[in-house]
């Protein structure tokens, strides 16, 4: 199968707040992350589609990674997993 990732993953844990005006708020954390995007296990709340388009802010265990949030699309889901790609990049 061709590899089709343009950036190189880094696995790493991050707590995760999506939303999303039609959707509120989902909690999660990263599984990996890279220049390109970030694989999102999601917990206790049904998966937003694909194509969606959502506010994301990155946490710490103390503090946050990014004041504002980005914008991140969903690109594919499966399960608890969503694959985000940073929007505007």
């Amino acid at each position: 199968m061709e590899e089709r990732r343009h950036y190189e993953r880094t696995q790493t844990s991050l707590r995760v707040v999506l939303s999303h005006p039609e959707i509120g708020t989902i909690m999660g954390s990263t599984r990996d992350i890279s220049d390109g995007g970030a694989l999102v296990m999601i917990e206790n709340h049904s998966l937003p589609p694909q194509g969606t388009v959502l506010n994301v802010v990155f946490k710490k265990t103390v503090g946050q990674v990014n004041e504002l949030p980005v914008k991140m699309k969903v690109m594919h889901s499966h399960r608890n997993l969503v694959g985000l790609m940073f929007v505007g990049r």
